[in-house]
């Protein structure tokens, strides 16, 4: 058997059960945003590692989809809260689209929650403040790095990051002009619990013109 057959062998048998509990329709809340918040705080509880980190998926004009992984930030009534290079190849996806897809792979727990939505530009107030929130080191990464463009070598980044460091080591970084939040306005979720003999339990909450929360059992 040659190197490649073995590695296909190895990945065919990579496989295991989950077993860690069901969902049913009665353990739901009426609003996805309260469920989602019951199972975040359930994640935190567990000692997930980054229980905040979610895959981004944007598309760009030609079709090819793209992927990331984010922070949330914060979680607000109207939807999930994030802030990036605006400049970046994320960046000029959501502003083409103005629509996003995120996904919370709590794995140690069998769960997964998706989300798809419209994408909102957060103001420059709420940038501002967020962005003096973070630490110093990181408001100086923001602004030395042009985020998905090609550079020419980690010195050169580490170079520029040391020139902003000692350009302002006694006053206030500013924020970059392309910097700022981003809050994805859910029209799905979708709550995935891992079930036993792959018979997973998966719940879809959809908004319907009406703007009311249908919540429906999907297929594993």
């Amino acid at each position: 058997m040659n190197q490649d057959s073995e590695q296909q062998q190895k990945l065919e048998q990579m496989r295991r059960e989950y077993t860690r509990g069901g969902l049913r329709r009665t353990d739901l809340a009426g609003d996805p945003l309260a469920q989602f918040r019951h199972w975040f705080d359930e994640a935190v509880e567990a000692g997930l590692g980054d229980p905040t980190a979610m895959v981004l998926a944007t598309v760009a004009e030609s079709g090819q989809p793209s992927q990331r992984i984010v922070l949330l930030k914060r979680l607000e009534e109207l939807g999930f809260v994030f802030y990036t290079n605006r400049a970046s190849r994320k960046g000029g996806e959501l502003a083409h689209s103005h629509l996003a897809s995120l996904l919370f792979p709590w794995h140690p727990l069998d769960r997964q929650v998706k989300v798809a939505g419209r994408v909102e530009v957060l103001g420059q107030a709420d940038a501002e403040a967020y962005f003096a929130s973070r630490p110093r080191e990181s408001q100086l990464a923001a602004l030395a790095s042009q985020q998905s463009e090609v550079i020419e070598s980690r010195d050169a980044l580490m170079a520029e990051f040391n020139e902003l460091n000692e350009r302002y080591a006694d006053q206030p970084i500013p924020l970059p002009p392309h910097w700022g939040g981003y809050r994805v306005v859910p029209t799905e979720v979708e709550f995935w619990q891992g079930g036993a003999h792959r018979l997973h339990d998966s719940f879809r909450y959809r908004l319907t013109d009406a703007g009311e929360w249908h919540i429906e059992r999907l297929a594993p």
